[in-house]
């Protein structure tokens, strides 16, 4: 339901140490490191709305005019000192350009490419900023599914340290060099130091009452943050009845409209295809009831396969609306002031910010949001030692976690 990609198969990746020392396993689905493809085209199929297969090399021919679209919104880029959206700046360059535009099938084609780069933000491109959308730092190696899902890494985490779960945070007081978070049943936990790692949209909504309130700066820098919603229908069948391919597309008139199924039996095994949505139409099927979500996805399932059989099972996410998310991860919206992650991750005394919408590099990654977490806990403990006056031996004393030799590749196939 929740994170499921390795974004940048490598030993560069944080996570790399702990993944590697587990024995954990990947099933590579893409060798490039763009933000665009973490699918690769080969292992790929498109359907129109009706059900009709999309030829292969109509598939191709249009990835290659998105890319020149892309390189022209470059352009309207240097252009424009003011920002505007990655969609205003497509429709710039269909205006210029008219031989780009594509007609009938390959329009429906073009538009499902825009949806899949929506998914990699999980917003409408009519919200992605064109400033920032392609300088985030993608580290090499491609993308990976995490076959086992990221569950063993948390739990390893979580091994020896003392968690306490369903304790909702209402308020967060501090002064006089402590902290005290009371919970929503009115409990008071009382430390030092404290390190806010909840996600941006539970910051967003101010569900957290800060006391004594946190300063305009803080709060316009959590305003100026887009979070986007990208949410999952699982669907899990007793036999397999779709061709042996990694994503099954849904083209249509609209990116709105556009969708596709992860083929999870190509990783794990499992009978099982998930279908993503992303954006306004993530919330739009959160209005839905889990069962309708399912029968809207299998209308789509059976126009493509007619002999398609009922899941005997299915899960829905509701991250747009689940109080303890509110969305899924954060993207820059347009015309958001540049130094908006520096304010966002500055601490307040001794209030510590984490998590992936304050990573340095790598927003919206698990990765990014392990190492915004290592960085905010070294933070907290090396003004922890100031306070107590013993700075000169927080050099010799180091956060926990992994620094296993890397002398090993990860495990990452394709079989």
């Amino acid at each position: 339901m929740g994170a499921s990609w390795l974004h940048g198969v490598c030993n560069e990746n944080p996570l790399a140490p702990l993944i590697r020392s587990l024995g954990l396993t990947l099933y590579r689905t893409s060798g490039d490191d763009s933000v665009l493809y973490d699918h690769d085209l080969e292992s790929c199929m498109l359907f129109d709305i009706d059900g009709h297969q999309v030829p292969q090399q109509t598939v191709v021919e249009v990835g290659e005019t998105f890319k020149r679209i892309l390189e022209e919104t470059g352009k309207v880029r240097d252009e424009h000192p003011e920002d505007i959206s990655v969609s205003e700046a497509i429709s710039i360059v269909l205006d210029r350009h008219p031989q780009l535009r594509q007609q009938g099938l390959a329009h429906e084609v073009l538009q499902w490419y825009i949806c899949r780069m929506e998914a990699w933000f999980a917003a409408d491109a009519d919200m992605i900023s064109l400033q920032t959308w392609d300088q985030e730092h993608v580290l090499s190696g491609g993308h990976g599914l995490m076959v086992e899902g990221y569950k063993p890494v948390i739990n390893a985490l979580a091994k020896d340290i003392d968690i306490r779960l369903n304790h909702r945070v209402a308020k967060i007081s501090s002064g006089y060099n402590k902290v005290m978070v009371t919970v929503e049943d009115g409990r008071n936990f009382v430390a030092d130091a404290a390190i806010i790692t909840v996600p941006i949209g539970v910051l967003k909504a101010k569900l957290i009452e800060f006391e004594p309130r946190l300063p305009d700066w803080k709060v316009t820098a959590i305003s100026d943050l887009g979070v986007g919603n990208e949410n999952k229908i699982a669907l899990r069948f007793d036999k397999v009845f779709w061709p042996d391919v990694e994503l099954l597309g849904v083209v249509a008139p609209t990116s709105y409209a556009c969708g596709y199924f992860l083929n999870l039996h190509k990783a794990t095994g499992h009978p099982v295809l998930v279908y993503m949505a992303a954006g306004r139409f993530a919330y739009d099927l959160e209005k839905l009831s889990d069962e309708s979500a399912a029968n809207f996805v299998m209308l789509q399932l059976k126009k493509m396969f007619p002999d398609a059989c009922e899941p005997v099972q299915y899960l829905v996410s509701h991250w747009g609306t689940d109080p303890n998310s509110l969305g899924c991860y954060s993207y820059d919206l347009v015309g958001k002031s540049m130094d908006v992650y520096d304010k966002l991750r500055a601490p307040l005394g001794n209030l510590f910010f984490g998590g992936e919408a304050v990573s340095l590099d790598n927003q919206g990654s698990v990765h990014g949001a392990y190492s915004a977490g290592v960085m905010a806990a070294e933070n907290c403990q090396k003004y922890l030692w100031e306070q107590q006056g013993n700075l000169e031996s927080f050099s010799r004393v180091s956060v926990r976690h992994e620094t296993l030799g890397t002398n090993f590749p990860l495990q990452i196939s394709r079989i």
